[in-house]
């Protein structure tokens, strides 16, 4: 069991203090909390209406939770009562500590007692409002929320903030996201934001993870945490603040942390595969998107829009960007403008015009023809009008026929509003409900899938290396002669190098490629097929790697070849000498690589109608014994000949 189970998901709660205290005991009754609520009041005798004790000797037994709100001196003698007691934990909302220091000499040496008096004991802050379980109703919140209780078997997100009054805002958000759980960090005086998040990323109703940090609390805090939340599939967004000087003073001055340097920053969240996101609503957008969809296994993106100036926009949106809308194949545009009239322009983004508009099957099938592309996103730009003017009765058509699409295809989709207000929050939950994310905000819809594929990737290349086993190569698919351009990354001998070389890697071809590393490699041979117009498939076999163009040992042979034609030839290369064990290194499993030559010339003779070349870079021959294998190959498909 985590520490800090009892603290996050209580069954009883305590309350110290006067209004603020009575808002937790009010908060949480309004909420439905089921558990015990026992307020501690030196005078009264009853808080929101529950009985009131006068301390924490005399309560019923030792609270999971309770919010600790009376001044800082007195805070600190309640919390070692709670400890000595045996309570699971408790949020601290005074301020007067560390972040004080400035201007007040006893705030270092307090939060220091605090912590003392804590012991073992997990306490939250101080300075900070605490905590909103939305799941269960518990509430160690002094304050107004937007937010409602999850339905039962219901899921959300979890969110953490530094800043109390920025996680109040988030729970004012009309996006539709739902939320599970809300934190604040406050000083992260003993329980840092990182220990945190690994307590409510063990939440079953908890899909996805949402920081805003001002300062790390521990480097192998959060290591933990990434390789955690890898271990659950529970994919995290960050929203680190301190690219400005001006925002550092203010994190200094308002929750005694220092923001540290931003580039170093972005490059630590990066390579352990946490999205960043530079904007509130960005965040929003991002954590709704992958509550939803999950991480997305690629950049790949299609727009639709019965508007040119829409379709404009989108492309505009995706410039600069890893997300992009790729131009469609000429079989793919041919079917989508089957399925209109000859007057659009068929191309990604899609601006279908208003032709169709309101016609459901048309619109159906326009739809389904272009998510059939296997985007890795599809979204549909749609506003709605406002409806205490006009009717939004003709965009239903609309949304039926996208999510028709959807499903036919198997595919995610997003509805996108190119003005926030525009998507009524009363819509979300239905749209949610059909598998169509309502993403707000063009520019925030770019932010959230992108931030969503980046994590997906890298994902895939962590989970696909453990599966294979350390260490591994990573490589750069679409990409040809990939060491030149840095599109390899070798020996990666954890999930953490996977992960750094990955996002690396991303933005130079058109997807991510692991492997298992070769381990006594003896040579590296170059097995290459072209398609001679006169002779048909020839084969040349050669020293391989990198050198190959510098060192030109290589030899030629017509098609079909037999395994002493493959042998000969190989006895031919400058190379052989090192493949017997030259000058006592280890001798070559030879054999293994006649065979591996023998199979790929096979494959190429059954294939040669549709094969214009094959360039296998390089076949590495181990130990004998050991094998032979593919590092790397580049296939070349032509117009197949009959005949």
């Amino acid at each position: 069991m985590h520490k800090l189970e009892r603290l996050l998901r209580p069954k009883s709660i305590a309350v110290f203090g006067g209004a603020q205290a009575a808002a937790v005991v009010a908060q949480s009754i309004k909420m439905g909390f089921a558990g015990e609520i026992w307020p501690v009041h030196p005078t009264k005798d009853e808080v929101a209406g529950r009985k009131a004790y006068r301390s924490v000797a005399d309560l019923p037994g030792a609270p999971d939770a309770a919010f600790v709100g009376v001044n800082r001196h007195l805070t600190i003698e309640v919390v070692k009562a709670l400890a000595e007691r045996g309570a699971g934990g408790a949020v601290c909302f005074a301020a007067g500590f560390l972040e004080t220091e400035a201007y007040d000499e006893d705030g270092e040496r307090l939060q220091a007692e605090l912590v003392a008096a804590a012991g073992e004991m997990p306490i939250i802050g101080p300075n900070c409002y605490g905590l909103i379980n939305y799941a269960d109703g518990a509430l160690l919140w002094p304050d107004q929320h937007g937010g409602i209780r999850l339905a039962e078997g219901g899921k959300g997100v979890a969110i953490i903030t530094q800043s109390s009054n920025i996680a109040i805002n988030m729970t004012m958000q009309k996006r539709g996201l739902p939320i599970a759980f809300l934190m604040t960090a406050g000083n992260q005086a003993q329980t840092g934001l990182s220990e945190m998040a690994l307590g409510l990323i063990e939440d079953e109703r908890v899909t996805s993870l949402g920081l805003h940090i001002e300062a790390f609390d521990s480097v192998a805090g959060f290591e933990r945490l990434a390789a955690r939340a890898r271990e659950l599939k529970k994919p995290i967004i960050a929203m680190k603040v301190g690219r400005s000087e001006q925002a550092r003073q203010a994190t200094v001055s308002h929750t005694a942390s220092l923001a540290g340097s931003d580039a170093a920053s972005g490059a630590f969240l990066k390579r352990l595969g946490i999205a960043r996101v530079d904007s509130i609503p960005a965040f929003i957008e991002a954590l709704k998107l992958l509550h939803i969809t999950g991480p997305l296994p690629g950049y790949r993106l299609s727009s639709m829009s019965c508007s040119g100036g829409e379709a404009s926009v989108m492309a505009d949106s995706a410039e600069g960007r890893w997300v992009h809308f790729p131009t469609l194949s000429a079989e793919h545009r041919a079917h989508v403008k089957s399925t209109l009239g000859p007057l659009v322009a068929v191309a990604n983004p899609l601006d279908y015009h208003t032709f169709i508009w309101n016609n459901e099957p048309a619109m159906t099938a326009t739809f389904t023809a272009m998510v059939s592309g296997g985007f890795d996103l599809n979204m549909l730009v749609l506003d709605f009008p406002r409806p205490d003017r006009c009717s939004d009765t003709d965009w239903w058509a609309t949304l039926r026929a996208f999510e028709a699409a959807l499903k036919t295809n198997r595919a995610q989709g997003a509805i996108v509003s190119s003005l926030p207000e525009n998507l009524p929050e009363e819509y979300t939950a239905g749209l949610m409900a059909r598998g169509m994310v309502p993403l707000f905000g063009i520019s925030e819809a770019m932010d959230a899938a992108q931030a969503a594929a980046f994590i997906g990737w890298a994902v895939e290349a962590v989970i696909a290396s453990m599966a294979l086993g350390f260490p591994v190569a990573l490589k750069t698919l679409g990409v040809t002669h990939k060491s030149e351009v840095g599109a390899v990354r070798l020996n990666l001998k954890d999930a953490e190098s996977v992960s750094n070389a990955a996002h690396d890697l991303l933005p130079l071809g058109t997807g991510l490629y692991a492997e298992r590393m070769v381990r006594d490699g003896v040579a590296e041979l170059i097995v290459g097929f072209t398609r001679d117009p006169m002779f048909g498939a020839v084969m040349t076999l050669g020293t391989g790697g990198v050198l190959v163009e510098l060192l030109r040992d290589s030899v030629t042979l017509m098609l079909p070849a037999t395994r002493d034609d493959i042998e000969a030839a190989l006895r031919g290369l400058k190379l052989y000498p090192l493949l017997e064990g030259y000058r006592g290194r280890p001798k070559a499993d030879v054999q293994a690589a006649i065979d591996a030559i023998a199979g790929i010339a096979d494959f190429v003779q059954k294939n040669e109608g549709e094969i214009e070349e094959l360039d296998i870079n390089p076949l590495i021959v181990c130990a004998e014994g050991k094998g032979a294998w593919i590092a790397d190959a580049l296939l070349v498909l032509g117009e197949k000949k009959n005949g």
